[in-house]
């Protein structure tokens, strides 16, 4: 998961020293303040994640910081520690918009658990609003997502590319969502207003692709009962996207070069030759220039549509992509099918993250609907997602010698769990005879899923 900013308004210092232990070891980036005065002043100069507060503090009560924050932030998690627990407290203050309400003492896993989902949870919902944002901006088409160094280039290779009415080679494994970069270029470009047409060359024989690109007339072959235009006639004024190109069969390359040189054709069974004013997008997931040397495809075809090269990179290459990713795509699934859309486990943010996605963005999205669909309650878990992340992330964590140290790890916890039995669970007492400190014992304890039962 990202850092945690957490601001933490506590003026008992012991109590914020255990605090800070506590958060600090469970992940959480820490600012600490004293005071209200001290509290409004660190929300004026810093963005918080969640803010935890001391019900009473020296300058007032900590909901007076709550109105405060959520003037800078609406929707900002705000947190309320009391050692003096009341009802009719706790329903002020869940009634003044408080997240959640804590009395002293208190559970400190309890409280780690629910801070840190609350925080996945706004940080969720704050996704979906950018993502639904950047749909409607994209005239209902999926966006080029994401802010990583390779999609943000190939964001600014296509905005350049798009004025121009040059031939565009797009290159990239299948699954990255070279369609996606075909359509910004046409809804960048001049042309936006007139047809953007998408053609797959690898799912149709030869003579059905060539009948549907450049159209057919009554009687030109059996099954042909009437005229038909071809795409480079529908696209004409616009763009037509031909995807999967190293598929094309010789004769199909040699009419494709005449169009390219020409901009015409001649519809089959036809000797009335069409003109058109069409920009020509193409993409490959193969090796063109090894085709060239194997002879399996044209040279002269090759140096014709290797004017403007973009380079698709892959889910791989832009992990960091992933979160923004699943964002979008959870909320789109999950609207196509009247669902709400559910947040994401930190547990299964990281399976995807390690994941190496050979099926790329593909692949992701299918991972989502197939989680959407098989989940239940408001998170989609790492239980939810399909065995092979699972199984693929523990193997890669546990290296050759992984059983001889699981072996090892045996007796570490038995001491950690005899030294907690023997004071009571009390985490200072058994620290000290471990000759550990106090947060390093915390982490062992998270690790082997020993639960906090000192209070």
């Amino acid at each position: 998961m990202p850092n945690r900013e957490l601001l933490l308004v506590e003026d008992d210092v012991t109590q914020s020293e255990v605090l800070a232990e506590l958060l600090q070891s469970a992940g959480f980036a820490l600012d600490s303040v004293q005071t209200c005065r001290g509290a409004r002043a660190r929300l004026e100069r810093n963005t918080y994640d969640a803010i935890l507060s001391d019900q009473n503090l020296p300058d007032g009560e900590g909901l007076e910081i709550l109105a405060h924050a959520r003037r800078l932030h609406s929707d900002i998690p705000f947190f309320v520690l009391t050692g003096d627990p009341s009802i009719s407290r706790a329903v002020k203050a869940i009634q003044t918009g408080v997240t959640d309400y804590f009395s002293k003492p208190f559970d400190d896993c309890e409280l780690v658990r629910r801070l840190s989902q609350s925080i996945e949870q706004t940080r969720s919902r704050r996704r979906q609003e950018i993502l639904e944002s950047q749909l409607r901006g994209s005239g209902g088409q999926t966006p080029l997502i994401g802010e990583s160094p390779a999609i943000r280039q190939l964001r600014s290779e296509i905005e350049t590319v798009a004025l121009a009415r040059s031939t565009v080679l797009i290159l990239g494994e299948s699954g990255t969502g070279k369609t996606l970069s075909a359509r910004a270029i046409h809804e960048q470009s001049p042309r936006r207003h007139a047809p953007f047409v998408e053609v797959d060359c690898g799912c149709l024989s030869e003579s059905l692709l060539e009948s549907e690109l450049f159209g057919h007339v009554a009687g030109s072959f059996t099954g042909a009962h009437q005229n038909r235009a071809g795409k480079f006639l529908l696209a004409d004024g616009g763009t037509i996207f031909l995807d999967e190109i190293g598929t094309a069969s010789p004769n199909l390359q040699l009419r494709l070069l005449r169009v390219l040189q020409d901009r015409s054709f001649d519809p089959l069974g036809s000797s009335k030759t069409c003109r058109v004013d069409v920009r020509v997008i193409l993409a490959t997931n193969g090796n063109l220039a090894e085709m060239v040397r194997r002879g399996s495809f044209r040279e002269d075809l090759y140096y014709r549509i290797n004017v403007i090269t973009l380079r698709q990179p892959a889910l791989r290459e832009r992990l960091s992509d992933i979160p923004a990713l699943v964002g979008f795509h959870l909320h789109r699934i999950c609207h196509e099918i009247g669902r709400p859309t559910p947040a994401l486990s930190s547990e299964a943010s990281l399976r995807l993250q390690q994941h190496d996605w050979p099926g790329n963005v593909r692949e992701l999205v299918n991972v989502l609907e197939r989680a959407v669909v098989l989940s239940r309650g408001p998170i989609l878990l790492e239980s939810n997602l399909p065995p092979e992340l699972r199984q693929g992330a523990d193997e890669t964590a546990n290296p050759p010698l992984a059983g001889l140290r699981r072996e090892l790890l045996v007796p570490e916890r038995q001491l950690i769990e005899q030294a907690l039995t023997k004071h009571a669970w009390k985490r200072q007492a058994a620290a000290r005879e471990l000759g550990i400190d106090r947060t390093t014992l915390y982490k062992k304890m998270r690790k082997f899923g020993l639960g906090c039962r000192d209070q």
